[in-house]
C-alpha cells in the first residue's frame, strides 16, 4: 500500500486571515486554506467556488483522455467488446 504524506503548511497571518474571513462571510478557517492556495481577493475566491466554462482547463490536457472518450463512445453504441465501462 502506498504511504500518503501530509505537507502541513504554516498558519497564515491573523491580519490577513480575518479580513477575508469577513469579507467572504465564511469561518477563518476556510479563509486561512484560501489564503494558502493563492485566494486573497473576494474575485479570486468567486473565481474559485463558481469557475465558469472559460476559466476551466482544457479536460484534453489530462492523459490519454482521447482513449477515454473513444472507450465513452464504444460503450454507448452498445458494443458489448468493451466491459470496462459501468453504470451508462
Amino acid at each position: 500500500m502506498m504511504e500518503k504524506r501530509w505537507v502541513v503548511k504554516e498558519p497564515c497571518d491573523l491580519e490577513v486571515v480575518k479580513p477575508l474571513a469577513q469579507e467572504l462571510n465564511i469561518d477563518r478557517n476556510l479563509a486561512e486554506l484560501l489564503l494558502q492556495r493563492g485566494i486573497k481577493t473576494f474575485e479570486e475566491a468567486k473565481a474559485f467556488f463558481r469557475p465558469s466554462l472559460s476559466n476551466l482547463h482544457d479536460p484534453f490536457l489530462m492523459k490519454d483522455m482521447t482513449a477515454a472518450i473513444g472507450r465513452i463512445e464504444t460503450a454507448l453504441e452498445g458494443k458489448p467488446e468493451d466491459p470496462g465501462i459501468r453504470g451508462l
